[in-house]
């Protein structure tokens, strides 16, 4: 079998049957679909169910106690047959040409360990393409991340072969934000990665924030950016790492600079950066009294929930 596609489930009723009819309707037919239903409270269990019954492919509906998604995943990969694993969150969905095409990007640049296609975002019910800057083929993966710090790959974009899937102990269900960077960072930096510069997925921003797992900010311990140093060494001596890690830490970390809880331990993983190499901007923006950055933030959140408000009215 040529292909698994697993969908973790949690909570997410809404949107399932959306994302399972996205892999039911694919015009590449060599695949199983494998549903790992992660302790649902609602009636996602149910509503998968009523799918699923009336397909006629090979499928599995597996239903375990909350462990996180991670943990789903990789339950998923453990009973699937396929040679390349795929996985779809329960909210978002496909092209219905993504595995036919993902087949052929395969077949054209074998060397590679995983591979991925551009994507498009899905806001207040409108949709733009995901500017990587990557041309299909063989990509430098931190190179072009650290670009444009623009994810080239996520989980619903990503063929992984298997065994390397196997390989590396697939997702850490330690980690809950940033689990699949860690994973494609790893697998990166031994295997070459192949891009298709089409969109073929739909990256929902327009579900609901809590399912995301994003609205909060989460605990350093479970945070990935916070456990890399098992990859010291490659930042000493891989300076496409370090750009790109570097880029990760002053982007993503500011929130965690501005919060009274975190702000220590945001500073402390900071201060790992090569300030000299940042832009003249993102220095300044990092030098200037933690109480001003707090209301310039504050107002460019109100701004966007105004903006986010006439887009949905207007």
């Amino acid at each position: 079998m040529r292909f698994s596609v697993v969908v973790p489930l949690f909570n997410k009723a809404p949107y399932v049957v959306k994302a399972l009819k996205s892999v039911l309707d694919q015009t590449y037919r060599d695949f199983e679909l494998i549903v790992i239903d992660d302790g649902s409270t609602d009636d996602s269990l149910s509503v998968a169910r009523s799918v699923l019954d009336k397909c006629v492919i090979q499928y599995q509906l597996i239903h375990q106690e909350n462990a996180g998604v991670s943990t789903a995943r990789n339950n998923g990969v453990a009973v699937s047959h396929g040679e390349y694993v795929c996985f779809l969150d329960a909210d978002d969905w496909w092209a219905p040409s993504f595995l036919e095409k993902m087949d052929k990007l395969i077949s054209d640049f074998p060397e590679a360990g995983i591979y991925g296609t551009n994507y498009y975002y899905v806001k207040n019910g409108r949709q733009s393409i995901c500017v990587t800057g990557a041309s299909t083929g063989y990509i430098n993966y931190c190179q072009v991340y650290s670009a444009g710090m623009v994810m080239p790959l996520t989980s619903i974009t990503v063929a992984i072969n298997s065994m390397v899937f196997n390989e590396f102990g697939g997702l850490k269900p330690s980690l809950k934000l940033g689990e699949d960077f860690d994973l494609w960072i790893r697998v990166a930096l031994k295997y070459k990665v192949a891009f298709l510069n089409e969109p073929l997925a739909f990256y929902n921003q327009d579900s609901c924030s809590e399912w995301r797992g994003t609205a909060q900010l989460v605990e350093p311990r479970y945070n990935m950016l916070w456990n890399l140093d098992y990859l010291s060494d490659e930042e000493k001596n891989n300076p496409d790492y370090k750009k790109l890690i570097d880029g990760l830490r002053v982007y993503s970390l500011f929130p965690y600079f501005l919060s009274r809880q975190y702000h220590d331990a945001a500073r402390k993983e900071l201060d790992k950066v090569d300030w000299k190499k940042q832009p003249w901007s993102t220095r300044f923006l990092y030098s200037q009294p933690v109480f001003f950055l707090k209301c310039h933030n504050a107002f460019m959140k109100c701004g966007s929930v105004i903006k986010q408000w006439l887009i949905r009215h207007l």
